[in-house]
């Protein structure tokens, strides 16, 4: 692939852990590090499947967690007296995850008050449609990168096996797919994440259409949101001028 998306808006490698011990509904003080390692490692394999541009840090994390993972498998050292980090070796992630998901909760907060001041100044006329806007008494949260990884990957699973060894006959870009994007939002006020992949014709397509929605969420056209937690996403015009009821799924 010849298109590289750099998404510089987007999370960290801490927030993909919370985002996986959240999902998976374990224990952050006693996070099954085998089936988590596993689970990161998919979720890298995607974005570079996708020639996404991933960040250092992201390769330092899955280098500490598969040192983390070899290390419980080897039996305990019954001849020395080890401290607490050498009994857990998960004892100094569990640390940084705590400190990191104390300050991103922090944060939130700030900005979900920064956003409701907003409101108090808000200009009549400003040239946005509420009509176009989730219902105010809807209660809806923007979804988080990894949200959208994971409904791709169930796209993906879902994909007939043929479309995979499919011979590509059309091109597709992705300016054409942001085009097509944003042309369905303008008859519709909102487009459900699977929808977009419907009328797809190969495997080629669907990942093209894909990378259109992160460009869209990059330069800030579209938003992503859903109405409960690891729930279905929906794609909407851009929601930068109002306030969505919580934080993402970190």
């Amino acid at each position: 692939m010849t298109y590289k998306v750099k998404l510089e808006v987007f999370e960290g490698p801490l927030d993909l852990l919370l985002y996986l011990i959240k999902k998976e509904e374990v224990d952050i003080y006693d996070i099954p590090i085998a089936k988590i390692t596993d689970q990161y490692l998919e979720y890298m394999e995607l974005m570079q499947l996708l020639d996404l541009t991933i960040a250092g840090e992201f390769l330092v994390m899955a280098a500490t967690l598969m040192h983390i993972k070899s290390k419980l498998l080897l039996p305990p050292d019954e001849t020395e007296v080890e401290s607490e980090e050498e009994l857990d070796p998960r004892v100094e992630l569990v640390k940084r995850l705590l400190e990191y998901k104390k300050f991103k909760e922090a944060a939130a907060e700030l900005a979900q008050k920064e956003s409701h001041q907003k409101h108090f100044y808000a200009r009549v006329g400003s040239g946005i449609n509420m009509d176009e806007l989730p219902a105010a008494k809807d209660e809806f949260f923007e979804a988080s990168l990894f949200d959208l990884i994971t409904a791709f990957t169930k796209v993906l699973r879902d994909i007939p096996k043929e479309m995979f060894h499919e011979i590509i006959k059309d091109e597709f870009t992705v300016s054409e797919k942001i085009h097509d994007v944003l042309h369905m939002l303008v008859d519709n006020r909102k487009v459900m994440f699977t929808d977009l992949f419907k009328a797809a014709k190969n495997k080629a397509e669907i990942i093209t259409t894909f990378l259109a929605i992160l460009e869209l969420i990059k330069i800030r056209e579209i938003s992503i949101i859903q109405h409960a937690h690891f729930g279905e996403i929906e794609i909407v015009k851009s929601m930068d001028n109002i306030k969505p009821s919580g934080g993402g799924n970190g």
